[in-house]
């Protein structure tokens, strides 16, 4: 009898992390409740396939903004995936059509678990794993969270509009824990822009103006790298 632990770790881990596929459901819910149709929302997971900017457009779109604005949000919280493309394309070493099929499934859990393994073949094992059990799972979900929000009718009524914002704060919460006091201190300019520009800007404007917190982040890093400020010795003191 196959259990999930007469897989070996690679898969497992892979296979593990493929459950986080689950909450497409929350994003078919919230696209049907901003107003996307079952194909809009469904081609946007098949061709998009990252959680946090999905979330970001279409939370831009349920409350007023414009697609544009929208989609310059989504595209800032995607740019992250490219740092995680560098970092993996010497580990995992594909080449041609497997290294365009693997960029599209370079999001924060494959790269989690490529980069938790030992040696090259148990990392491109994780990838493929974590990659394709997510994606099945994270497209099939939309799909039924839509059709779900259809046969409803009205899903603000079950207070499904609310269900989007909690799980993209409880994706982001971990890191804030863990990425220490300088990534929290960005978090809490970027929530204080967002809060005092909402009232005088239009809907969508002030998630992209937000943004602008980054910079100071941006800011101590290239201090810490010349040596003169306090994040320097943090970093030299960790192992």
């Amino acid at each position: 009898m196959i259990t999930p632990f007469s897989f070996p770790p690679p898969a497992r881990d892979g296979l593990s992390v493929g459950l986080v596929g689950l909450s497409g459901l929350v994003f078919g819910t919230t696209a049907a409740t901003a107003g996307l149709s079952a194909a809009q929302a469904c081609v946007l997971s098949l061709l998009c396939f990252t959680g946090a900017s999905q979330f970001a457009l279409v939370g831009v779109i349920a409350s007023g903004g414009s697609l544009a604005a929208g989609t310059m949000g989504a595209l800032l919280l995607g740019a992250r995936n490219t740092l995680y493309g560098l970092r993996l394309a010497d580990i995992l070493d594909w080449r041609g059509g497997r290294k365009l099929v693997a960029a599209h499934g370079l999001i924060d859990e494959t790269a989690a678990v490529t980069l938790a393994q030992n040696g090259r073949s148990d990392a491109r094992t994780g990838f493929t794993v974590a990659f394709a059990s997510l994606f099945l799972m994270w497209n099939l979900t939309t799909l039924i969270g839509v059709l779900a929000v259809e046969q409803i009718g009205d899903p603000n009524a079950f207070g499904l509009d609310a269900v989007g914002p909690a799980l993209f704060l409880a994706l982001l919460w971990p890191r804030l824990r863990d990425e220490g006091a300088r990534t929290r201190l960005v978090a809490s300019l970027g929530v204080l822009i967002a809060l005092a520009s909402t009232p005088l800007l239009p809907a969508g404007v002030p998630v992209l103006l937000a943004a602008v917190a980054a910079l100071a982040g941006m800011r101590d890093q290239d201090a810490a790298a010349a040596g003169d400020g306090p994040a320097h010795a943090e970093q030299e003191a960790r192992p």
